[in-house]
């Protein structure tokens, strides 16, 4: 392993993560806002618990009673008057469904004064959920789409309609009280009614699309839940106001200052990537090997989510499929590496943030007796890359605005040593 590319790595991600944490944005946003009546606050996400907090440094206590819902491991301790949750994802389980009941609990009955501060993030279609199938059988169609390679947007245009409080539903709840959401992107484009499946935004996907999703991947639905999907969402909610802080292309830009600071030249290539994760991988390769030559320490950034198809039975996560599937594109290539991370810190449904390889991984991973397209096969990156060093290990972060991989390249240890 090339340790000073391994080493730049870190302090690039380390660098990146820290300029995208959501305290800066959720002051920002609740600086403008103004509050008639009783304050309830509700937060939901992977970065649910440091928005929470940021929110309840900045008001104290005008903010009467909270119940905050995210991943597992994400609570970093308690916040005054608020309940604290930790459920399940990518696919939700009980206490999802406990958080959320917790949370639909606080916010009954109130006044057309009242005000519901609604923190959102990536990861809430999980963990943020009341079901109007049986809980099994949601598990069972969530997990169906995650396995398809379907995208986000149609993962959530199907969960949706199997939801009470998804698809502009819990802005309906919420009624009389006037909602006021805040929320960080993880969705490509930032569209509001995607991100987190949309609990407190009219929804523009139809009946039709879903219809269409479900034919197209072959997702397997009980009778119930198929006449669900004919149910339309609500199209328009006039109590609620919205503010996007934060995105990929924040992490995309922070990522390229940490790239510059180390010596290398930025090139933001995308902050838009949408495709399979092993073609990502590939694609960088190919972008090195353009470059190789040209005489001085670069960086290539791509930022946004890429999917995983499921063929094989091992452990691993997009982020970790693109640093795997690049390393046999650059084997040999003694000063180029590719990495990839998600802002969260986690990568599928494992405990790294995501992938490190570089010109040596390959042949380490032969001395393993491993091949790269036999590993990729059986979707077993995080595996492969223990026995090389490739790791990338954050523990949560705090935060949730897709993902960034970078292709570093320099002319030689020197020329980018720092």
């Amino acid at each position: 392993m090339n340790q000073t590319l391994r080493r730049h790595a870190d302090q690039i991600i380390r660098g990146a993560i820290a300029a995208v944490q959501p305290d800066a944005a959720v002051q920002r946003a609740l600086a403008e806002m103004r509050f008639p009546g009783r304050v309830l606050l509700v937060a939901a996400g992977k970065a649910a618990w440091q928005m929470a907090k940021a929110a309840s440094d900045c008001l104290g206590s005008r903010i009467e009673n909270g119940v905050v819902i995210t991943k597992y491991d994400h609570v970093m301790g308690p916040i005054a008057n608020f309940a604290c949750f930790e459920a399940g994802h990518p696919v939700p389980d009980e206490n999802s469904f406990r958080g959320t009941q917790a949370a639909l609990d606080l916010v009954s009955d109130l006044a057309e004064k009242d005000t519901v501060l609604f923190l959102l993030s990536g990861g809430g279609s999980a963990l943020f959920e009341k079901p109007l199938v049986p809980a099994e059988e949601l598990r069972d169609i969530t997990g169906q789409l995650l396995a398809s390679g379907a995208d986000i947007v149609e993962i959530n245009t199907i969960r949706k309609r199997l939801s009470a409080v998804k698809g502009g539903r819990f802005a309906q709840w919420c009624r009389p009280a006037h909602v006021e959401a805040v929320v960080l992107s993880d969705i490509l484009g930032d569209p509001l009614d995607m991100i987190a499946s949309g609990p407190a935004c009219p929804d523009t996907a139809t009946a039709e699309d879903a219809w269409r999703i479900q034919k197209k991947y072959g997702i397997k639905m009980s009778e119930a839940a198929l006449k669900l999907l004919d149910a339309e969402t609500p199209k328009s909610l006039d109590n609620v106001h919205t503010q996007i802080n934060g995105s990929v292309r924040e992490l995309c830009r922070a990522a390229a200052r940490e790239c510059e600071h180390l010596g290398y030249e930025p090139v933001l290539l995308t902050d838009q990537m949408c495709c399979q994760a092993k073609e990502a991988g590939s694609f960088l390769a190919s972008v090195i090997k353009t470059h190789i030559r040209d005489g001085k320490p670069l960086a290539f950034i791509a930022g946004g989510e890429t999917v995983v198809k499921l063929t094989g039975h091992g452990l691993g996560g997009r982020n970790q499929e693109i640093a795997l599937a690049a390393a046999a594109g650059i084997s040999g290539f003694r000063n180029a590496a590719v990495f990839s991370v998600g802002s969260d810190g986690t990568d599928g449904p494992t405990d790294a943030a995501g992938g490190y390889a570089d010109g040596d991984t390959c042949r380490e991973l032969a001395d393993h007796g491993l091949s790269i397209d036999a590993v990729l096969r059986e979707n077993d990156a995080y595996h492969a890359l223990q026995k090389t060093g490739g790791l990338i290990m954050t523990g949560p972060t705090g935060t949730n605005v897709n993902d960034v991989a970078v292709a570093l390249l320099g002319t030689n240890e020197e020329a980018v040593e720092k």
